[in-house]
């Protein structure tokens, strides 16, 4: 029966898929082009002046691609290395000669609480900086009225997505996650696979990937050589716990350590944990556990497996979803074909349903029933879901419009919510206690000292 009804489901328009009412009509009424001068004039409520908070790395690509739609008038980064490198690069870059000329004029700045006060002209932010730092920036902008755009995960902790999805609510602002794989075809088709029940009722799913990457389980760093003149150390610390400077943390490989970065699962986890949370509809986990291999509490383990229990959604039944990392990776399912590759290099998200299993790579990729002649049978249903521009593109385009972008805070929080649990069971794996949660009071009702790691202690000069 539930089969019939999803089959019959009429295509929904785009913005009923992003959210419903626009966002504050008044803020964003576009003026048509021809009232005030013609094609080639651009009126003022077409113009987005954006700030890069974090321009060096991941910012640069964010720059690079915000620019298609919109003005960069200020530029901020803790390491006056990454910035003269940006500015570099864009100069090179064929076709970029206008951004290059924006980038150069753009007031440059160490500290984004003071552009955020001097910079009046200011509509948004892109905010790419380690993950220890993403809150803080995104809470400050928003308050004062900016969109924002931020790097997954969204944020370090469980109640820091938390606060970031009331602040965003409050203040009524256009917010996106930067997980680009949401904006792809293949996240999209896997949901219009499952609504339309092509595998029928999917009560376990799995996900996977091949980081870390980078070198992981170490003890916190003993030497305390000198900080490199162009990095303001006290300013990429931010809200962190005092460390000493180690080439260890920065430039790249804070992702290993638990006072800066949030490990396989929040650097993964957003462009694969989401390509099974979109299309199953959920949200809060009612419980969760984890095991994995030795951990110091000082950086995140080499291998992880986390167990989430999932509530009866709608007509979708209970599920549980299983993620690994590390080289840990599900069973084999018999059905597979011999040869058949789990996943991509990247990692992969399989779904088991009482009538066969879908099987995508990293970012929603290639999406397959399996096996392969289930796949060829199967007659593949309209596409209801409005397919984006891309990740940058669709906010821009949202702000402009008085939109909400499909990943925005409203959705994107709760799945990084979920992402963090999983690292609060990490931390107490050896209690050997299933982690029973409250959704709507966002705690944990069976361990109150697994509460604590809801959210760390700022140093003093930082909040939310």
């Amino acid at each position: 029966m539930a089969e019939k009804k999803s089959k019959q489901k009429s295509s929904i328009s785009r913005r009923q898929f992003l959210g419903g009412s626009a966002v504050a009509a008044t803020a964003f009424t576009i003026v048509p082009r021809h009232v005030l001068g013609g094609s080639g004039f651009t009126p003022p409520s077409d113009i987005v002046n954006v700030a890069a908070i974090g321009v060096g790395g991941k910012g640069r690509s964010d720059i690079m691609s915000v620019s298609k739609g919109a003005n960069i008038v200020a530029l901020c980064d803790v390491d006056d290395n990454k910035m003269s490198e940006t500015l570099k690069k864009a100069k090179e870059e064929k076709g970029k000669e206008k951004l290059a000329e924006q980038l150069e004029k753009a007031p440059k700045y160490k500290d984004f609480r003071v552009m955020l006060e001097k910079e009046k002209s200011i509509d948004a932010v892109t905010v790419s900086t380690p993950d220890h730092t993403h809150a803080v920036a995104a809470a400050m902008a928003m308050k004062m009225g900016k969109h924002c755009f931020v790097q997954k995960p969204l944020t370090h902790s469980v109640k820091e997505a938390r606060a970031l999805r009331e602040i965003a609510k409050e203040a009524n602002v256009v917010t996106q996650m930067g997980n680009q794989g949401h904006a792809g075809e293949g996240g999209r088709l896997v949901c219009e696979w499952i609504w339309d029940g092509a595998i029928g009722p999917v009560r376990e799913v799995h996900c996977w990937t091949n980081r870390p990457v980078w070198d992981t389980g170490m003890d916190r760093p003993k030497e305390i050589p000198s900080v490199r003149p162009s990095l303001d150390w006290n300013l990429w610390l931010g809200p962190a716990p005092w460390r000493n400077y180690h080439p260890a943390y920065v430039p790249w490989a804070w992702r290993a350590w638990c006072d800066f970065g949030t490990g396989a699962l929040g650097d993964m986890g957003a462009h694969i944990f989401d390509h099974a949370y979109w299309p199953m509809k959920l949200e809060y986990p009612t419980k969760v556990h984890a095991c994995s291999s030795e951990f110091n509490n000082e950086s995140w383990p080499v291998a992880e497996t986390v167990y989430y229990e999932f509530p009866a959604r709608g007509d979708m039944p209970a599920c549980k979803l299983t993620w690994h990392d590390g080289g840990m990776m599900p069973p084999r399912p018999d059905e597979f074909e011999q040869g058949r590759k789990m996943g991509d290099g990247d990692g992969g998200v399989l779904f088991i349903g009482d009538k066969g299993m879908i099987m995508c790579g990293c970012y929603g990729r290639n999406p397959r029933i399996v096996p392969e002649t289930k796949m060829k049978e199967y007659k593949r249903p309209e596409k209801t879901i409005p397919r984006s521009p891309g990740i940058h593109e669709e906010w821009i385009e949202a702000i402009k419009k008085g939109e909400k972008s499909t990943t925005d805070f409203s959705y994107s929080s709760k799945l990084v919510e979920t992402m963090m649990m999983g690292n609060i069971a990490i931390r107490l794996a050896p209690k050997n206690t299933i982690l029973e949660w409250d959704g709507e009071k966002g705690e944990f009702t069976n361990m109150p000292e697994a509460n604590e790691y809801l959210i760390r202690k700022y140093r003093d000069g930082w909040s939310l």
